[in-house]
């Protein structure tokens, strides 16, 4: 009877899992406070993050780990979980509304509409609320133009979908390099590319409290939701004889991920593939329910993105912008779940 005790274990297993992954990311984040090119150590790292606990007595250490740790390093590690955290819950949502785990703010068009709301903030010289602001303004505008052009072609098909956001993601695109042509080649230009490649190497406090403000309520919202995205994912005609209005229930989460994917566009430019690969792994793991999927999604993608992070800071001399990285392993993980699936849906699930 040993595949009926390893069926039993499975769920086990998955309850399991969403602490293993807090944990994991508790380790990861204390490890990455250590690396770089000023190495600190463990012990020093846990006396510096505890001195200001008012329970304890306050610590002696050096001036220079402490700059290094509290203000370079732990605004950095926070921002890079939080971002990972937004783009694969967002990336969770999407796929569990619209049934197809193809599916993500890069092919959606959200992160093209985000990235050109970003660009032209950066041209007027707007504070990071301004582009905060542009980014889910062209981020909502991408996705609803991309609803739009599934509607006109009266085809409610994913496929339909995924279509009209890369056209409508190519538009964005496209907008994107007009708008660098143009630019000021000495002070906006390599503004813009260097912040449309990624990079979180300004992250800062005020960076960090725009992305937990969106994500705390973006995120709490989606939780929120977890059930009715669960039977949205039953298929629409079995969604709307449970009593769920189909339209309003899209918007919404697409409103949702919208605000996620724009606060991390604002604060560290394109960074791809997180919310398009990762809740993949993660309904692999854990199974469709929402109730489980989002947080697990979150959890993994923060741990990711942390761990590219590390890479890109340490792996070279000079930074490496984790855009690209993301990409180099996104793209492939992306081919592999596409031939697996045949380019179908959850229909056979």
């Amino acid at each position: 009877m040993p595949s009926v005790e390893a069926h039993a274990l499975r769920p086990y297993r998955r309850n399991l899992l969403i602490p293993g992954l807090s944990l994991a990311l508790a380790a990861a984040a204390l490890w990455s406070l250590t690396i770089g090119r000023y190495p600190v150590p463990t012990t020093q790292i846990l006396q510096i993050l505890f001195s200001h606990c008012p329970f304890l007595d306050s610590i002696d250490y050096d001036n220079v780990p402490l700059v290094i740790v509290e203000i370079v390093r732990l605004p950095r590690v926070l921002l890079v979980i939080l971002c990972g955290m937004s783009l694969a819950m967002a990336g969770a949502a999407l796929q569990g509304v619209f049934r197809n785990p193809l599916v993500g703010p890069e092919v959606c068009g959200v992160s093209a509409g985000a990235s050109f709301g970003g660009v032209l903030a950066i041209i007027q010289g707007w504070s990071i609320t301004g582009m905060v602001a542009m980014a889910f303004a062209f981020g909502v505008a991408a996705l609803a133009a991309a609803f739009l052009l599934t509607r006109l072609a009266q085809n409610r098909a994913v496929v339909a979908l995924v279509l009209a956001g890369i056209i409508i993601g190519s538009f964005f695109s496209a907008l994107v390099g007009t708008a660098q042509y143009f630019a000021d080649p000495q002070t906006k230009l390599p503004s813009i590319i260097y912040w449309l490649l990624g990079s979180f190497a300004d992250a800062n406090a005020n960076k960090v409290g725009i992305v937990a403000v969106n994500f705390l309520l973006a995120g709490t919202a989606l939780l929120a939701l977890r059930w009715r995205i669960n039977l949205l994912s039953l298929g629409d005609t079995d969604a709307e004889a449970l009593g769920i209005h189909i339209e309003r229930l899209r918007w919404t989460v697409v409103a949702l991920v919208s605000l996620l994917v724009a606060a991390q566009v604002s604060v560290s430019g394109g960074v791809g593939w997180v919310g398009l690969v990762v809740p993949h792994i993660a309904r692999m793991a854990v199974g469709p329910n929402h109730a489980k999927l989002l947080p697990a999604s979150a959890l993994l993608g923060g741990l990711y993105l942390l761990v590219m992070d590390d890479i890109a800071r340490t792996v070279a001399v000079d930074e490496i912008p984790i855009g690209l990285l993301t990409a180099i392993i996104g793209t492939p993980a992306f081919a592999a779940i596409f031939w697996k699936l045949k380019g179908k849906g959850w229909s056979n699930d």
